[in-house]
């Protein structure tokens, strides 16, 4: 399928791209609009991630609508692909989920205390792939 020179992607691939990565993007629209980087891991097909108190824990604390984002890109090639997941944000705080979410291994890049742990549980799931033109 074909949207304006963009292949569309299918969910399953989606999911597989997701799966691939370990870095994305979070989009909240709060006070202020922010998108943020972010290590992220799948669990039970939701994005998680760690985070410390700020605008991601209050959009998880609100449980508002956000968006995350990967992709990737060759230049050169002029081609590449990106995935949106559109979801609640949530943050995971019973200890059986928490348990759960620690044994991904998400370790923080950054140098202050990350240990809040977020979802976004996926409503939608789509995906763009620009092909290389022959």
């Amino acid at each position: 399928m074909s949207n304006y020179g963009l292949e569309v992607i299918s969910r399953a691939q989606c999911e597989a791209l997701l799966s691939d990565q370990q870095i994305g993007r979070v989009a909240v629209c709060g006070a202020r609009p922010g998108v943020f980087p972010v290590l992220y891991s799948l669990l039970d097909g939701d994005i998680v991630y760690r985070t410390a108190p700020g605008e991601k824990l209050i959009a998880a604390a609100l449980a508002r609508e956000v968006v995350f984002e990967i992709d990737s890109y060759d230049l050169a090639a002029r081609t590449g692909w990106s995935v949106n997941v559109l979801g609640a944000a949530e943050e995971i705080e019973t200890p059986d989920e928490l348990r759960r979410a620690e044994a991904l291994g998400l370790e923080p890049w950054a140098g202050e205390l990350r240990n809040r742990y977020v979802r976004i549980k996926a409503s939608e799931v789509t995906g763009r792939r620009i092909a290389p033109t022959s």
